[in-house]
């Protein structure tokens, strides 16, 4: 095991009650547990209040086998120190151990693998059948004329494939990456589709003959050679062969060179790749391409001991990718799936690490489903449909359920009978590790049955389609998140090109299962941070408290002074609820609530005690990655710089 050198703690698990730091330090205060009372307990105007709080024994979760039938609080690990997890190399005999030492030291692949002045003819070993399905409705835009990419259309004449005319980037990873032809080959047979595919490859081969001196950089010499997109690109040319080497021999031919060069570029760049994600792409396509070349037996055993080292710097030893972003999750997901596929081609089996990698990916992405299975909106990523996210996990062949024991990834997920609950309780991403890193620590997501209610604004890294690419940096503030904001500041700074400035640094965790006096149960959730805390002193402590039968949330927002004194003066804060576009509401006549009604006629009221309570226009990223007029509801007014406590409640009516 890896130790993250960033902190002596990184192995070590702490006690109930501290707090994961982003730098790696584990928070030594923790959050004190609030009495029956205190917290989001409180009644809030005119609605009844809950019954005090009080822990007591309560049946396992069906979710969790367990031969004790009785558990006294459920309480989560929270707070274990960031480490990476790593993996070793696969196992291999002294022999081969020298072959992948001499290729990494150089030699070429034909001198270890077959005899001196004996060089295999350049073709592919195998055909892959691919399990990862494309976008049908993009394959057929393509066969018309047009990329389709987040609802933009984009003309294939009007793409300069060179990259001196620089394009979005969700259109520059499509078109580079050459994520298009799954798009093809799901749209149409074959026969059909080939011929648009081989028009596409051809500009792009006559704008990018030869690989660079250096892979380029996000901003640095255009997107077609950097790690990331050269390394999928290899792998989606040698998975959808038949697309593309299907017409004139010539052309197969040459194609056949690019690809041999391509892998022989990649062979001595993919160490410079522009973050874990883009290595782990590089590494799968050498993998690839050592599985489905000639003499490929030297480059894959050099490649599979490099993907191991990359996957243990991408994700936390809870599975969950560092970035925090759903998206890079699927894709991870998606990239080893589609490398499995390389090794059934070729009558492999994959390596029992590779396969574990998978298994520990799958429980994450599933935490951020919601009751209809879409995804949440978290760090950049929209609400993908329910239908991506079965068809990748059922292409994974992973059985599992929802990730439980929350470190890394730092979302706390409660399902109570149709509610669902989704909780950020750690400090955004690394800089190194995030694409669309986003304030969002202490947002939630809340819906009920297959119906969204509280939602995040999300969509960041889908701008440049129908979403506005100047509207990349809003959707990943803070406010573009339903929590609370002080002075309209960020939490953390969000900087250009996707990168996360200075802010939240250490988040405490506190999670219990509570039983009320009348029987009933619920799930209590208590996080702080320091995002606030050099700027205005104070920390944001907020507490949520959701009934097992899901009909009710409590919510409390603290401000906490954070130093030995406090100053004086006001501050204005200001608390959002961002609704998905489907709920209608109104706000009430004494302008302290909101009536909500959801898609199936069910009635819900906010209700605030900590001030009037505002409708605002919002909007929200859909599971196209296209914008959706929505509303918000607001709380805001001036907090005093000693502090202050604000509680709300949603609730189900009957």
């Amino acid at each position: 095991m890896r130790v993250d050198t960033r902190s002596d703690s990184a192995t070590r698990n702490p006690g109930p009650g501290q707090g994961v730091s982003r730098d790696g330090v584990v928070g030594e205060g923790g959050l004190q547990e609030a009495g029956p009372v205190a917290g989001a307990a409180a009644e809030v105007d005119a609605m009844p209040p809950l019954t005090p709080l009080t822990p007591a024994p309560l049946p396992e979760p069906p979710e969790r086998a367990s031969a004790a039938p009785i558990v006294e609080a459920e309480q989560s690990e929270t707070g274990r120190a960031l480490a990476l997890v790593d993996f070793s190399p696969p196992s291999v005999t002294a022999g081969e151990r020298l072959i992948r030492f001499a290729y990494r030291l150089g030699v070429p692949g034909s001198m270890l693998s077959t005899p001196v002045g004996k060089k295999a003819r350049t073709r592919l070993l195998a055909t892959v059948r691919n399990t990862v399905p494309g976008n049908a409705a993009a394959g057929t835009a393509l066969r018309a004329g047009h990329f389709l990419v987040h609802g933009a259309k984009t003309p294939i004449a009007h793409v300069d494939f060179a990259g001196a005319a620089r394009v979005t980037p969700p259109l520059e990873r499509m078109v580079h990456a050459f994520a298009w032809l799954a798009d093809l080959e799901a749209c149409a047979p074959r026969e059909q589709v080939a011929p648009v595919a081989e028009r596409i490859l051809a500009a792009w081969v006559q704008a990018n003959p030869r690989p660079p001196a250096k892979p380029s950089k996000s901003g640095k010499g255009g997107p077609a050679w950097a790690i990331g997109n050269t390394g999928t690109r290899l792998m989606n040319w040698l998975v959808h062969a038949p697309l593309i080497l299907s017409g004139e021999k010539a052309f197969r031919v040459r194609m056949l060179a690019h690809i041999a060069e391509t892998a022989r570029w990649l062979d001595r760049q993919v160490h410079h790749a522009e973050d874990p994600l883009g290595a782990v792409a590089g590494w799968c396509g050498l993998v690839a391409a050592g599985l489905l070349l000639p003499e490929g037996r030297p480059r894959r055993l050099y490649a599979e001991a490099g993907l191991m080292k990359a996957l243990g710097e991408l994700m936390g030893d809870d599975g969950g990718v560092l970035s925090r972003s759903p998206l890079a999750q699927m894709e991870a997901i998606a990239l080893l799936v589609r490398l499995r596929n390389c090794y059934q081609a070729t009558r492999r089996e994959s390596t029992e690490a590779m396969e574990h990698v998978v298994e520990m990916l799958v429980p994450p992405l599933l935490a951020l489903c919601h009751g209809d299975g879409s995804l949440g909106s978290w760090q950049g990523g929209w609400a993908i449909p329910a239908g991506a996210v079965e068809e990748l996990v059922r292409a994974s062949g992973v059985r599992t359920r929802p990730l439980r024991d929350v470190r890394q990834w730092g979302y706390q997920r409660v399902s109570a009978h149709k509610s669902i609950l989704q909780f950020d309780t750690a400090p955004p991403p690394m800089p190194g590790d995030a694409r669309y890193g986003c304030a969002s620590t202490l947002a939630f997501e809340f819906s009920h049955a297959n119906q969204r209610v509280i939602v995040n604004c999300g969509g960041a890294a889908s701008a440049g389609g129908l979403v506005p690419a100047r509207l990349d940096q809003g959707l990943r503030a803070t406010a573009a998140h339903s929590t609370l904001t002080l002075d309209d500041a960020n939490s953390t700074a969000i900087l250009i090109n996707g990168a996360i400035g200075q802010g939240v640094t250490a988040v405490d965790v506190d999670r219990k299962t509570l039983e009320t006096e009348s029987g009933s149960a619920a799930t209590r959730l208590e996080a702080s941070h320091n995002g606030y805390a050099q700027r205005y002193t104070l920390t944001h402590r907020r507490i949520l408290i959701l009934r097992d039968d899901g009909s009710e949330l409590r919510g409390e927002d603290m401000l906490l002074p954070s130093g030995r004194k406090a100053k004086r003066g006001k501050v204005g804060f200001a608390i959002r609820f961002h609704l998905a576009p489907e709920v209608t509401v109104a706000p009430t006549e004494d302008g302290q609530g909101a009536a909500l009604v959801l898609p199936d006629g069910s009635y819900w009221q906010f209700r605030s005690g900590a001030g009037t309570v505002e409708i605002e226009d919002s909007l929200w990223v859909d599971g196209q990655g296209r914008p959706q007029a929505t509303h918000q509801i607001v709380i805001q007014g001036l907090a005093s710089r000693g502090g202050g406590t604000f509680s709300w409640l949603l609730k189900k009516m009957a």
